[in-house]
């Protein structure tokens, strides 16, 4: 960096006088005091008329604001004050690094130091262009240049001007070009951010502990580690609200059975005798709900569940029609029989290809019948042999053979042909409304759907499910049942042994 400092008009008149400096002064960045009226202004010098005794700048700044003029001209008698900071042979810079030199503080030489005119007439020391000096970093190759976003015009030269774009003029561009990238840039920002050494500065458990202080002085809840949480942190899964304990046992009857089972989420479901079962079902129908009613219901629960076993939503789908599948109803002449009828029912109205089995029998009930004639509405296939059933396996075999009241049904001939092919055959076994344990049962099922509440079930059951079938809270409680559904959004829910819980 060069420097000299001209303190009078007479000096000034002198250095403009001499030729060779006049013609060394152009290009070169200087900084023009005007005293506390018209303050200071910084740029680059275009021309310097000796008789005149006129300076010119170029892209000027005053007090530090960018000129809205491209050009100003001083007389000698307005300048009080003259600092070169920059001399310049040539053109070698762009006016982007020339306003960066401006606001580069210059250091003064004092007036008659021998060293200010042999450091003028001398070359410049800094004469590399901000992109050179980065070409010059140690350990890079030479043609290595380092990005930089703010100054990516730096490395060209003043005649080099930014090509027309969209039909603007070059210089309109070049503007813009030094409005955008003419700020001050520190040439520390070449060195690389030190990470690790910046992050070791910041104590966490410092910054945490005063988090956790605030908050707690101000009522909010805290977000220090595990152990320091309040006890109130829920999942977004449960309830914030307070609530009394769960009762597990929230079922209780005047009869319970010889089993007790739970659900998924722990409640204890207590089973009943089958007199009680017949006295609950006799109640609710002196209430109105009928045998049809609870026909339709068990049918509807009892199809539902056949459905998921299918696969549910992942087989029955539009483009899967071509495999429907196949449910056996093995049937008999009673009122098991006829929810199996409803079953079939509503399993052949969703596409399911249903074959019937029930005998021709003299006599039958007449919600058989009328069940009966509704199945034959949906296309379903109604065989009365056992002949007439697939040879190949199934996908789902319904058991409704059996009856709570008539235990004789399991010594006649269609009854047991009607077991032997159900075990015989390898599908899985759906037993719909089976009786109490100790009657027997002579097909063996690897699932098992009570109604309302369970009776006692053998082993031969399988896995136990209870439907709800719609009886109101005030039958169960007449009848000596204390009772709170434990389906919650179901119809149909699993059921568990406690006794293996």
């Amino acid at each position: 960096m060069v420097t000299s400092v001209y303190r009078t008009q007479l000096e000034f008149a002198v250095c403009c006088s001499l030729k060779d400096m006049a013609a060394d002064w152009l290009g070169s960045l200087v900084s023009i005091n005007c005293g506390p009226s018209l303050g200071v202004y910084q740029g680059e010098v275009t021309s310097v008329d000796q008789s005149s005794q006129t300076i010119s700048l170029r892209q000027p700044f005053h007090n530090g604001v960018k000129c809205p003029v491209p050009e100003v001209t001083f007389s000698a008698i307005d300048i009080k004050e003259l600092k070169i900071l920059d001399i310049r042979n040539g053109s070698a810079k762009t006016s982007s690094s020339a306003s960066t030199k401006v606001n580069s503080a210059p250091v003064a030489v004092p007036k008659g130091d021998p060293r200010s005119v042999e450091k003028v007439n001398s070359p410049p020391q800094c004469s590399k262009s901000h992109g050179e000096r980065h070409m010059d970093i140690p350990g890079q190759p030479k043609g290595f240049r380092r990005r930089h976003n703010s100054w990516s015009a730096s490395s060209r030269g003043v005649n080099q001007v930014t090509p027309k774009k969209n039909g603007v003029k070059n210089g309109q561009m070049k503007i813009r070009d030094d409005e955008c990238f003419g700020d001050v840039v520190d040439e520390e920002l070449d060195t690389d951010f030190d990470f690790e050494g910046n992050l070791a500065l910041f104590d966490k458990a410092a910054v945490f502990s005063e988090i956790d202080t605030t908050e707690r002085r101000n009522g909010a809840r805290s977000r220090g580690t595990p152990q320091d949480q309040a006890p109130s942190r829920y999942r977004h899964d449960e309830n914030i609200l307070e609530a009394k304990p769960v009762v597990y046992r929230q079922i209780t009857v005047p009869q319970p059975g010889a089993k007790e089972y739970c659900t998924d989420s722990g409640l204890v479901v207590p089973s009943i005798s089958y007199e009680l079962h017949k006295r609950l079902l006799s109640v609710a129908e002196r209430y109105g709900l009928s045998l049809e009613r609870r026909l339709e219901m068990t049918g509807v629960c009892a199809s539902q569940m056949a459905l998921t076993l299918l696969g549910g939503p992942n087989r029955f789908t539009p483009k899967n029609l071509h495999q429907r599948p196949t449910v056996a109803l093995l049937c008999g002449p009673h009122v098991q029989g006829a929810q199996g009828i409803s079953c079939g029912r509503h399993l052949a109205n969703h596409e399911v290809e249903v074959i019937l089995f029930l005998p021709n029998f003299v006599k039958m009930l007449d919600s058989v019948t009328s069940e009966l004639t509704l199945f034959n509405r949906t296309g379903g296939k109604q065989v009365s042999s056992i002949k007439d059933l697939p040879d190949t396996p199934v996908d789902l075999i319904m058991n409704c053979l059996d009856c709570h009241e008539n235990t004789f049904l399991m010594d006649q001939p269609w009854y047991r042909a009607a077991a032997d092919w159900a075990n015989q055959n390898r599908a899985p076994v759906l037993s719909l409304d089976p009786p109490v344990s100790g009657q027997g049962q002579a097909v063996e099922a690897k699932w098992s759907l009570s109604l309302c509440l369970p009776l006692s079930l053998g082993e031969g059951a399988g896995q136990v499910y209870l439907c709800d079938i719609g009886i109101p809270r005030q039958v169960l409680q007449e009848v000596g049942i204390k009772y709170h559904s434990p389906f919650g959004c179901k119809f149909v829910i699993p059921l568990h042994s406690a006794s293996q819980d």
